[in-house]
């Protein structure tokens, strides 16, 4: 039995059985993992599984059944198991399930690699991390960390609307991060990012961060930040670093369009959203300067991918168009139960889970400034950047968001460091306040996203650049 073979022979015995739709997805996911810490090697993982998992639709319910086999017999049960499980949802009266129209293709995607991360010697990958956090120790560090991940995925799609793709995505990345030890204070400086850099690409990415040359300085900003005066509590302007700023397109914008979390399907993990389906195409989101598109097309970045987990092809879309709210993370059936004629964001993280709405790339397109040109056009800010913290409301609306590092900005110049930089807001409001944006755009890489029950960790990509906010609350008042 082919991959294909199992998946077909899955979709043909879910129809026999009574469902009206059923697809098919086997997925072979290989994981490798390294952490170093203080220059030694802490831990090396690697997995490896392959299953096939099944979707039955009958009447307005799904069903889904998953094995680690792929012999006839197996996937031929599978199929069977999934149309009665949705038999035994149909049973209670819900309203039809539609699906919105795709074309059925055979096709073949991969994404882009030069170096095949799982294809570098381990001595090699280990001696980068042995090194960087041996400089981290050496320049005052009391914690260095390193750390890299990489994903080889291969699927096979079959749908029985008469889908056969084939698709093989490779993903890694990686960081280090410096702690430092006070008394009665802790700080963390990271590069690139808080658990590092991720794309979806080759072992090139991690080469690329160079993470042997930053290595000292974040040691010496962690030790410099125990000492630096916090940052202090009021009003002001506030500038956020592009990795800070991908995380608040993440939680404040990312969740509370996907479509499910709108419906109230999607409740049980981190709530639904503030939005209202009647306000699409209405509602300001932002200030005009906000221009969100959701892009599973943009080479190398880690919400990347040639066909999601129903076969829709990758197409860019706007999410926020000058501001104004105008589309949804969708799937096949919600995006038909809200009177959209699109889907193209439903993926698991593996053979073993439903398919559901998830992020892909959702980012905030470039701006007419640079970083320097805020910076000099601030007269009285903060300057903020790398999470440290982050928390936001059941519906993604209220949200209060904890940074490394913070630098004081006064008279257009970046002045003293700041230590435990906070910031607070509610979603529009803050969006709206929105009055500079910098050109300087990187895809930042989320491979920690968390969403449904059982979980799924979802991997996800946010362009963004530094931009500057007027009037926002920060620091903690006494």
């Amino acid at each position: 039995m082919t991959e294909f073979d199992a998946a077909t022979a899955a979709v043909q015995a879910a129809l026999d059985a009574g469902a009206r739709y059923a697809d098919a997805r086997v997925m072979h996911r290989r994981y490798e993992s390294m952490t170093a810490r203080n220059g030694d090697v802490e831990e090396l993982t690697q997995d490896e599984s392959i299953g096939l998992g099944v979707r039955a639709l009958v009447g307005a319910s799904w069903g889904f059944y998953a094995v680690p086999d792929l012999s006839d017999a197996a996937a031929r049960d599978a199929g069977r198991r999934a149309t009665r499980t949705a038999m035994a949802s149909a049973r209670v009266p819900g309203p039809p399930v539609d699906l919105v129209p795709v074309e059925a293709v055979t096709a073949s995607w991969a994404s882009g690699c030069q170096i095949d991360p799982l294809g570098v010697p381990l001595s090699d990958k280990g001696d980068l991390l042995v090194d960087a956090t041996r400089t981290m120790t050496e320049h005052g560090a009391d914690l260095a960390e390193g750390l890299y991940q990489i994903w080889d995925t291969a699927k096979w799609f079959v749908s029985s609307e008469g889908h056969r793709i084939d698709q093989r995505i490779r993903e890694c990345g990686g960081g280090i991060s410096a702690t430092s030890i006070g008394d009665g204070e802790t700080q963390r400086r990271s590069w690139p990012s808080y658990r590092g850099q991720y794309g979806t690409t080759g072992w090139e990415l991690v080469e690329s961060l160079d993470l042997a040359a930053h290595a000292a300085q974040i040691a010496e900003e962690s030790r410099a930040l125990l000492t630096a005066p916090p940052c202090p509590a009021g009003e002001t302007d506030l500038i956020l670093g592009g990795e800070q700023l991908a995380l608040q397109i993440h939680e404040s914008v990312g969740h509370a369009i996907e479509l499910d979390r709108i419906l109230g399907w999607e409740a049980a993990f981190a709530g639904t959203s503030w939005l209202d389906l009647a306000q699409l195409g209405s509602l300001r989101y932002g200030s005009e300067l906000m221009n969100i598109t959701i892009d599973p097309t943009i080479p190398g970045a880690l919400g990347s991918f040639g066909f999601d987990d129903e076969g829709y092809p990758a197409v860019k879309r706007d999410a926020v168009r000058d501001g104004r709210w105008v589309g949804v993370l969708a799937g096949r059936d919600s995006a038909a139960m809200a009177s959209l004629d699109y889907g193209g964001s439903v993926r698991a993280d593996g053979w073993a889970r439903l398919p559901m709405v998830r992020m892909t790339n959702v980012g905030l397109e470039p701006g007419p400034h640079t970083l320097e040109e805020i910076i000099a056009a601030t007269d009285d800010g903060v300057l903020m950047d790398l999470n440290r913290s982050w928390s936001i409301d059941d519906k993604r609306l209220n949200f209060q968001f904890g940074c490394e590092v913070g630098w004081e900005i006064k008279k257009g110049r970046r002045g003293r460091m700041l230590r435990n930089p906070t910031y607070t807001g509610i979603g529009p409001l803050f969006w709206r306040s929105m009055d500079m944006l910098s050109s300087e755009t990187v895809s930042w890489g989320t491979p920690n996203c968390g969403k449904g029950q059982p979980g799924q960790i979802g991997h996800t990509g946010h362009p963004a650049a530094p931009a500057r906010f007027h009037n926002v609350r920060v620091g903690v008042s006494a």
